[in-house]
């Protein structure tokens, strides 16, 4: 079983974050794993334990050949990676991003399962994966809370606020998982060390046959603005003079609350 799993290399979280010029976001430096792909690659590794065999391969959109990420989610027991690290990718939008990951799964061949997260801890968009399932002529199955796959179908417990369906199909498909599905494991110092020598695919968007459909060329998406969120006002305060049971009931019922 061949599962391709997509990795965001994001900016560190507990670090504030910056825009440049273009109200985009600063990606300089060190990059680390987006924590809700650790459930995608767990997701995966299982999946092809409980197959009998098979492999996982990662991939990856990041700037200046950035594999920090990578080497996180390699230490956990993904094979391969696939990178493309390319200037032109500046200022690409979801579809963008879509296409070059759907390449991405076409180079790596044989692809049974390609899973990802609902959406990204830096964008928050939510469809790059259902993009990619509709490039690659795949169906998408999302928000999955549980996967399980045999005799080449899959079937997952889509998350709903009512609780969950159950939706099947037949591989190859696309499937997003939601944080929790599994425990992600820590990486090992073995597989620490391994990861090292396991082999990262560098390629540029030229190299996917993409270099004028990425990037602000390609983009159908422009951010005009970026303006600072409103301050939280402060609450009401309200102080017991022996009535404040009363007050209380009435701001509730104000609020339609009861």
């Amino acid at each position: 079983m061949h599962v391709v799993v997509c990795v965001k290399q994001i900016p560190d979280p507990a670090v504030p974050g910056a825009l440049d010029a273009y109200n985009t976001l600063q990606r300089e430096g060190k990059l680390i794993l987006d924590e809700s792909d650790s459930y995608g690659v767990e997701m995966a590794l299982q999946l092809v334990d409980a197959a009998g065999g098979g492999e996982v391969t990662l991939i990856s959109m990041a700037p200046n050949g950035e594999v920090s990420g990578l080497r996180t989610a390699l230490a956990m027991g993904a094979a391969k990676a696939i990178l493309v690290s390319d200037p032109a990718l500046a200022g690409s939008d979801a579809l963008g991003t879509a296409k070059v990951l759907a390449k991405c799964v076409e180079r790596a061949g044989g692809v049974d399962l390609v899973l990802a997260a609902t959406e990204s801890s830096d964008g928050y968009t939510g469809t790059v994966p259902a993009q990619m399932a509709e490039l690659l002529s795949m169906p998408a199955l999302t928000f999955a809370k549980h996967v399980e796959v045999a005799d080449g179908k899959i079937k997952i417990q889509r998350q709903t606020e009512a609780g969950y369906d159950v939706v099947e199909a037949s591989l190859p498909v696309v499937v997003t998982v939601t944080a929790g599905v599994v425990e992600p494991r820590y990486p090992s110092f073995k597989g620490i060390m391994a990861a090292k020598n396991k082999p990262v695919d560098a390629v540029t968007a030229a190299d996917l046959g993409l270099a004028d459909q990425v990037g602000w060329a390609g983009a159908r998406q422009e951010i005009t603005g970026v303006t600072q969120a409103p301050a939280r006002q402060a609450g009401e305060k309200i102080e017991d003079d022996g009535t404040g049971f009363e007050k209380i009931v009435g701001y509730l019922e104000k609020l339609k609350v009861i």
